[in-house]
């Protein structure tokens, strides 16, 4: 420490009078009771579109091409894509973004770990 600085004022910390607070457990309780009832009823409401169908894709990535070139296609041929190696795939449900993720090989099928839910604001 220099000589020249003046020496630093140390004041005191104020606090709430914490005494006078009461914790009402049986409230916290029976709000917890609330929040577990109402959670049911809201699985219970969406019992009804479980068995719905929904379009999942994921893809790999994408490219453009001219009609021409795409007509000129053949086996053997490789498309590039606008994605690299070990980028995340992106996963779609009824054409709506809802995740990211890695491919996987499950049993000799292709699958997908998810690594991230996409959350888009309407």
């Amino acid at each position: 420490m220099s000589e020249s600085s003046p020496p630093s004022q140390l004041v005191p910390a104020e606090f709430d009078d914490l005494s006078r607070t009461s914790v009402d457990h049986d409230a916290n309780w029976s709000a917890d009771a609330r929040n577990e009832s109402a959670s049911n009823t809201v699985a219970q409401e969406f019992d009804a579109v479980y068995d719905v169908p929904v379009k999942v894709h994921a893809v790999l990535g994408r490219s453009r091409m001219e009609i021409g070139e795409l007509m000129r296609l053949k086996a053997g041929d490789v498309v590039e894509l606008d994605r690299r190696v070990g980028e995340p795939v992106d996963m779609f449900v009824n054409n709506r973004l809802i995740a990211r993720g890695e491919v996987v090989l499950i049993d000799n099928a292709l699958g997908i770990t998810l690594t991230e839910i996409v959350r888009q604001d309407r």
